[in-house]
């Protein structure tokens, strides 16, 4: 079971080092997150931890955990674990999820990590998570990808995958010919919540897993009806001289361009909206813009330190974006920015190293975010802003988890169903 790895010291080498071999590191930092810093009991993926303790609660993210996933499976790629560590941390995760209440297949966004209890996220919150179980799936499906050996211990793997993902009725949350899916499902509130996942944001893989599952596929037209009629979809206009095709103004925080894509390669992926490695370029390189001309004159902002996304904040957890800066740098936003802009992401990744390291560097990685303006520092990770940073890195360099989730052929069949052309489907 992971060790809680209290008050541990952290040596941080001081050379410069190559950028590969700096990549290396944070990589590897910041996998320890999901596998030193997993729940004790389950070994799923906290929602949190702290600079220098794990938390004393047992609250496990959904969506954290499929981006643990999919870093156990770059940590078993790169040799940082075996494969033999890896199937057992994961068989571990998988059996407790099988006892895990579910709602209609589907998981909430917290669970206990000690009993599996739901865990509400807000007060009628407290069922099925369309979108956070798709992040899940986004992990375990390029796990049944990734673990193909024919041997006992990946078959079984690969099928009790296949048992949870064939369990999940996507179209329960297209509510009987409602034109979008609905967020949230509650046992004890309904769909009383009443939240429409529609796009432009970090959801496009909901809609990809909703029309690839083999046993409760969404209709087509719940794509183009629903995710695709948002008022905040089309943009096309500029900003800092630069357009952006789809999306609220300015762009949004850029985890709208990193959470879905950590499986799904925008690298010649098009369909009748947009071409989505043009879409995540361009809003990468506003916000970056926004940052450099910095027109709220915060501290420390420029080429070297850019980067606004949702994150903790002095006053809470905040969507940060231009249009929403309140000083507020998070280090996931460059650094899972790398297939976008992997020169300014450098240059950040130097900085954040090399100079403001000894502030925000730490047993996991960068920790969640700082502001030079407010001489503010978090003392946190989060595990839907650590996880980009090891997958998106590794998409960068390799292209290993766009590959293993585009050659999956249930999510095949998905984006040829919603009209998707990608080199992956030819």
């Amino acid at each position: 079971m992971p060790s809680s790895h209290k008050q541990q010291t952290i040596n941080r080498p001081h050379a410069r080092s190559s950028d590969e071999a700096l990549l290396d590191l944070v990589q590897r930092q910041t996998f320890r997150f999901f596998w030193e810093g997993a729940h004790p009991v389950s070994g799923l993926t906290r929602d949190r931890t702290g600079l220098d303790a794990d938390p004393d609660d047992d609250l496990v993210s959904i969506g954290g955990c499929g981006f643990g996933v999919m870093a156990i499976i770059v940590a078993t790629e790169r040799g940082w674990i075996t494969r033999a560590e890896a199937i057992g941390r994961l068989d571990g995760m998988l059996a407790f999820l099988a006892r895990t209440p579910c709602y209609h297949g589907h998981f909430p966004h917290y669970v206990n990590g000690r009993t599996g209890a739901t865990i509400a996220f807000g007060r009628k919150d407290d069922g099925g998570d369309i979108v956070e179980t798709s992040f899940l799936f986004q992990g375990l499906l390029c796990a049944r990808q990734y673990f193909n050996r024919d041997d006992a211990a990946e078959t079984s793997l690969r099928d009790r995958i296949t048992w949870l993902w064939r369990d999940a009725e996507w179209s329960w949350h297209a509510r009987n010919g409602h034109n979008a899916l609905t967020w949230h499902w509650s046992p004890n509130h309904g769909w009383s919540l009443d939240a429409d996942v529609r796009g432009w944001n970090e959801c496009l893989i909901t809609y990809a897993l909703a029309a690839a599952s083999p046993t409760y596929p969404i209709d087509p037209a719940v794509y183009h009806n629903g995710w695709a009629q948002s008022r905040r979809f089309i943009n096309g206009r500029r900003f800092y001289d630069i357009e952006l095709p789809l999306g609220p103004d300015f762009g949004g925080p850029l985890f709208f361009c990193h959470y879905s894509f950590c499986g799904l390669d925008p690298r010649g992926l098009k369909d009748a909206y947009a071409f989505y490695l043009e879409q995540n370029m361009q809003h990468t390189l506003i916000n970056y813009e926004h940052c450099v001309r910095n027109p709220n004159r915060c501290k420390g902002y420029g080429r070297n330190v850019w980067g606004l996304t949702a994150s903790d904040d002095p006053t809470g957890y905040v969507a940060h974006a231009p249009d929403n800066d309140t000083g507020v740098i998070s280090p996931t936003a460059a650094l899972s920015s790398f297939p976008y802009a992997p020169q300014q992401a450098m240059r950040a990744l130097r900085q954040f190293y090399d100079v403001l390291g000894d502030r925000i560097w730490g047993r996991f990685g960068f920790t969640d975010a700082f502001s030079e303006s407010q001489d503010w520092y978090a003392k946190t990770y989060l595990a839907i802003d650590q996880g980009p940073i090891v997958i998106m890195i590794e998409n960068y360099r390799t292209g290993l988890l766009w590959k293993l989730f585009m050659a999956d052929p249930d999510v095949q069949t998905g984006l040829r169903r919603l009209g998707f052309e990608s080199p992956h489907l030819v």
